[in-house]
């Protein structure tokens, strides 16, 4: 069978050329193309693209911007696998990734897959505490954790697979910028396509640079979450909200304890220190278990923060899902 690995890039010429690197180095023998998709790009990724020529089966393909989902449909459109690989530029290949995904699906197949992430112990000490807060079973991470066991996991673009079937079907990727991948998922479930969660298909995902892009990346994501509630009704969660409570929870303990009642804040410093101690025991540094409490704090406030500011704009004001967020839609 052979893979069509979907990579969107914007700007980001750099990121690129590593995860080609690791995609070079992939063992197995495994049939594969890949396809990069330049979505309008002021620092193009061409002649990254051409060092490869010689030792991948790789096209490039420049198009206006128009966001990652849009691309990867792009992409899908100008392959000739039967099975589509999505993957951020951002990410880096285990050597094994492809040998993996192709066992599992032979023993399994399904019309789309998600898989995890990690990080890669060359990362810097802010990647792995980004790393800890996405992924840690302490914070958001733990829902997707318990998503994953129960098979109701929702495919990330980061790191998924999904069958030339199950794209014509659903059309693949919907036209919003932020919750494209989530979006997708639900329709998916929709047309009664399988999938399935592989926890040994990982990638090495770097996540954003700073603490200030990890914040609006955050509150990106939780201010599209209502929105996708209301696009497929039924799919709500208690759970989504969560961060938001834990915003509102510590901002009136904090307002309680200046009239005197400060041990409503032990919870929260019980909480922020098992997030040291597993981050420290993790990464086999404080430095990283101090950060990641910072990380945590920062994901929470901005998914949380990101979360109300829609459901208030929605809910009171009575917006749409266009003018409630509109740089989903953008």
């Amino acid at each position: 069978m052979l893979f069509s690995i979907i990579i969107p890039v914007y700007n980001r010429p750099h990121e690129l050329e590593e995860l080609l690197e690791t995609i070079k180095r992939q063992k197995g023998n495994v049939p594969l193309e890949v396809i990069v998709v330049e979505d309008g790009s002021d620092i193009t990724s061409e002649n990254i693209v051409n060092q490869y020529q010689d030792n991948l089966n790789i096209k490039y393909c420049f198009k206006q911007n128009s966001g990652p989902g849009d691309s990867r449909n792009y992409g899908m459109r100008r392959s000739s696998g039967a099975y589509f690989l999505v993957l951020d530029s951002d990410c880096l290949l285990p050597e094994d990734y492809l040998s993996k995904v192709t066992a599992a699906l032979e023993r399994n197949f399904t019309d789309a897959f998600g898989g995890p992430d990690a990080a890669h112990p060359s990362f810097s000490m802010n990647q792995k505490a980004f790393n800890y807060a996405m992924t840690s079973l302490l914070s958001t991470g733990g829902l997707r954790s318990s998503e994953s066991e129960k098979r109701k996991f929702q495919l990330r673009s980061f790191n998924m697979g999904i069958s030339q079937r199950a794209f014509e079907l659903t059309g693949g990727f919907g036209k919003q910028r932020i919750g494209e991948d989530i979006d997708l998922n639900f329709r998916l479930l929709e047309k009664n396509l399988s999938t399935q969660f592989l926890p040994e298909a990982f990638v090495y995902h770097k996540r954003r640079g700073t603490w200030v892009q990890f914040f609006r990346q955050t509150r990106n994501f939780g201010a599209a979450r209502p929105i996708l509630n209301r696009l497929h009704p039924g799919t709500a969660k208690f759970t989504y909200a969560l961060p938001s409570l834990f915003d509102l929870g510590l901002i009136a303990s904090l307002a309680l304890a200046f009239f005197g009642f400060p041990f409503l804040l032990i919870p929260f410093a019980v909480y922020f220190l098992a997030v040291f101690v597993d981050s420290t025991r993790l990464n086999h540094n404080p430095i990283v278990g101090l950060l990641s409490c910072i990380a945590v704090f920062v994901q929470f406030l901005g998914y949380g923060s990101g979360y109300l500011r829609t459901e208030f704009r929605m809910r009171i004001q009575g917006k749409s899902n266009k003018e409630a967020f509109p740089e989903m839609f953008a």
